[in-house]
């Protein structure tokens, strides 16, 4: 006889209950999820209290992608407890959606009210040079795929929480926004498909993000995107993309990025 599965929320709670054990922080109030370039600037955040290995929490698997380092770290910023994933699961991998928000679920299990999810991403404004935050404003999903389990129905009108992108913007006046747009991958977009997305009103191309926003609502928290243009999107430029390019731009980024998320967790 087959045993029956665990529900991905069950599991959630599983993964929260671990890891209070294991970092001896009975709840946090705030998640960061850090996109490829982003990991260098967890250093900038706060003091760390506890670190331990993705793979030692019930549905957590390793990082598989250069410039994700499979850890999960619990940091203290000013009076807030911050869980940070320096690591997260893709749609590419091909484990299923469960596996790519069950980061998010054990951060909502753990207490968290608020996620923050960075991203490194292809921009199509061409003034976004490499190493630009750019705000995620709203979102496009061109996966085909949803978190959500059976006939659960969720408004995802202010998905991206307007209140959150207006704090971020006192904080950094500069900062632009855009409509962030996810294909499946691991490819990069075609220019066709870069000339599509702008077409239908996308700023930024990645591979990451939208799935987990969705289940951040589903649990209830309120969400903060942000974008590092790691590279201009196909067709935008004439330079062939690399993923080493988008390495390299989150480190010349990292001094800045750690500055922004600095200033912005302590007031969310």
């Amino acid at each position: 006889m087959t045993e029956p599965q665990t529900s991905p929320y069950s599991l959630a709670q599983d993964a929260a209950a671990t890891l209070a054990e294991l970092t001896g922080i009975a709840r946090h109030d705030l998640a960061l999820v850090l996109g490829s370039g982003w990991l260098p600037a967890a250093e900038a955040l706060g003091e760390t209290t506890a670190e331990i290995d993705a793979t030692e929490l019930p549905g957590f698997s390793g990082a598989a992608v250069a410039g994700h380092s499979g850890r999960i770290r619990s940091v203290r910023v000013g009076d807030r407890q911050v869980l940070v994933f320096l690591s997260r699961t893709h749609y590419y991998e091909g484990k299923g959606v469960a596996a790519v928000v069950h980061p998010v679920r054990t951060a909502a299990a753990a207490g968290c009210g608020t996620i923050v999810l960075t991203n490194g991403c292809g921009g199509l404004n061409p003034a976004w040079a490499p190493g630009t935050p750019v705000l995620i404003r709203d979102h496009i999903n061109l996966t085909g795929a949803s978190p959500l389990v059976g006939a659960t129905f969720v408004d995802l009108t202010d998905l991206y929480s307007s209140r959150l992108r207006g704090l971020a913007r006192d904080l950094e006046p500069g900062l632009d926004e855009g409509v962030y747009v996810q294909f499946p991958g691991p490819h990069y977009e075609t220019p066709a498909e870069v000339r599509m997305a702008g077409i239908i009103g996308g700023d930024l191309v990645g591979m990451s993000t939208t799935l987990e926003a969705i289940a951040a609502r589903e649990a209830g928290m309120e969400v903060l995107g942000i974008s590092l243009v790691t590279n201009l999107a196909a067709g935008i430029s004439d330079q062939p993309l690399d993923h080493a390019e988008v390495l390299e731009a989150g480190r010349a980024a990292a001094s800045r990025m750690g500055a922004l998320l600095g200033k912005i967790v302590p007031v969310i």
